[in-house]
């Protein structure tokens, strides 16, 4: 009978490590627990860092970091005027995770219309790479309609850089500016803060409207198809009315400067 025991307890010893186990997706994805809301991608080395926010992996793959922008480097565009501090993000990204192995994960679409996955970055010790280039002030928060996992936990690491002036918040190119001065600065990703004097729907379309003249001065502007993601947050533009915001996005120039939104977490709240 010893024998058929200890085969017992063999068998027991065998069973209880299988169930105590960690699930071999969980283990294997390598995203950290309060990660848990993206879907855990493939892991590389990072061979190459392209500029402050996009890399190629050992595999070939290139990697926008998604949800944030750095600033831009010329790239070989004909004209393009290089951003303040552009090498500077360049190099803490590489300080970061140049030759380091990283684990994607994907909050939204996967590829731009370039081949490039669209991901956030982790290192194999947990570090989110989107939070710490936001916290040590080398990027700003740039999300899009079909990608906007995190964005509060950015911005909110953005806001602490700022206070901070940390990185590119000690330079003027990107000082937040009011709604004056962002007639002189169209066809720049900028940051607006101002009041909203009175909203409207036009044809479908929403107007917010920063002062009496929406012929001269600047306008947030929302398509009737965007405005369902901002119903779907419970959210109608006459909730703006009366409160100061501030709004990121390209400005453009259409009766008076103007930033097109085209999801909620475009538009910040300051003041109820």
């Amino acid at each position: 009978m010893i024998a058929p025991l200890r085969l017992l307890q063999a068998l027991f010893v065998i069973i209880t490590v299988t169930l105590a186990a960690p699930d071999s997706a969980s283990a294997r994805d390598g995203l950290p627990h309060d990660f848990a809301g993206l879907a855990a991608g493939d892991n590389a080395i990072v061979r190459e860092i392209v500029d402050g926010d996009t890399v190629i992996l050992d595999d070939g793959r290139q990697v926008r970091l998604v949800g944030i922008q750095a600033p831009k480097l010329p790239l070989g565009r004909t004209n393009f005027e290089k951003w303040p501090l552009a090498d500077e993000a360049k190099n803490a990204l590489a300080k970061l995770v140049l030759g380091r192995r990283v684990t994607l994960g994907y909050g939204g679409q996967r590829q731009d219309r370039y081949g490039r996955e669209l991901a956030h970055l982790f290192t194999d010790d947990g570090l989110w790479v989107q939070g710490s280039l936001l916290e040590l002030g080398f990027a700003r928060v740039y999300s899009f309609a079909d990608n906007r996992s995190l964005v509060d936990r950015m911005l909110e690491a953005e806001r602490a850089a700022r206070t901070g002036t940390q990185g590119i918040w000690q330079h003027p190119y990107y000082t937040i500016l009011d709604t004056e001065a962002a007639a002189d600065q169209t066809g720049r990703y900028s940051l607006v803060e101002g009041r909203v004097l009175e909203t409207a729907i036009v044809r479908g379309r929403a107007y917010l409207n920063f002062d009496e003249d929406y012929r001269t001065d600047f306008t947030i502007s929302i398509s009737s198809q965007n405005l369902k993601s901002f119903e779907k947050s419970g959210i109608i533009p006459q909730d703006y009315a009366g409160r100061r915001v501030r709004v990121r996005g390209w400005l453009r120039w259409s009766n008076g400067p103007m930033i097109e939104v085209t999801h909620p977490e475009q538009i910040e709240v300051l003041t109820p």
